[in-house]
């Protein structure tokens, strides 16, 4: 059986027409050193719409596909990514109180999968990822969430330390879930409006939103092992938030 792939568009006019259509891009390739006037129309119109693209030579495109790309090609996302400005005033308005997930440079697509099945059972109110360096949401990752990634808002931004602010902004307590600290996951009050923020396995959390957090906290590590994978460690931290806030 053919093995399901995200949808690809080829060409600089198909992503013109498909951004205009409102299709939301999953990832953009523009060949380096490509140019002309429809090319300089296609920038302006992702620079006004925030989406990201990468530079690449003629043979990855190649590689990613035999067709005539003419220098350009769009991954079509399977989702509609969410403003994270529209979820958070949403959550207080129906009387709940915010429980949101950030993924800091979480790449692993099965990872990110399983962390979404799990905020999902959990009634996470959102995931927000970074524009750039963010496991791409294809089949795999949907397979491995068991669907929850079409339940689930995903917020997409391209600055996260933005996105932190304005939570702050918002009345929400920043998490940050990493071993640069001694404090343990059993010390916040997860009942206030909360974001839990988790990094990447090889690096962690970037500096910059270890900064801003509220308070940071780590798992307890009894054993040999030192620590776990990413989506095993979200899930503990988000069932604390659970068992306080259902306690």
């Amino acid at each position: 059986m053919k093995r399901e792939t995200n949808q690809m568009i080829f060409g600089i006019r198909a992503v013109i027409e498909a951004i205009h259509s409102g299709k939301e891009l999953e990832s953009l390739f523009i060949q380096r050193g490509l140019s002309g006037e429809l090319l300089k129309e296609l920038k302006v119109l992702i620079k006004d719409q925030g989406i990201t693209y990468q530079q690449v030579p003629v043979e990855k495109l190649d590689r990613i596909t035999k067709k005539n790309h003419q220098g350009v090609i769009g991954v079509i996302s399977p989702i509609t990514y969410h403003k994270i400005e529209d979820v958070i005033p949403h959550v207080y308005e129906i009387g709940q109180v915010p429980l949101i997930l950030i993924l800091d440079g979480i790449t692993d697509v099965r990872n990110f999968g399983a962390i979404a099945r799990t905020a999902a059972c959990a009634g996470v109110h959102a995931i927000v990822v970074p524009s750039k360096g963010s496991a791409e949401i294809n089949p795999d990752a949907i397979k491995t969430s068991a669907g929850a990634l079409y339940k689930i808002p995903i917020c997409r931004h391209e600055h996260l330390l933005s996105v932190v602010k304005f939570m702050q902004e918002s009345g929400l307590q920043i998490v940050a879930c990493t071993e640069k600290t001694k404090e343990s996951i059993y010390t916040p009050d997860f009942t206030a409006p909360t974001a839990i923020v988790m990094g990447a396995e090889d690096i962690g959390i970037s500096d910059n939103i270890i900064r801003n957090a509220d308070l940071l906290t780590r798992i307890p590590m009894f054993g040999e092992i030192e620590s776990l994978n990413v989506s095993v460690s979200a899930g503990v931290i988000i069932y604390e938030a659970i068992r306080q806030r259902f306690k």
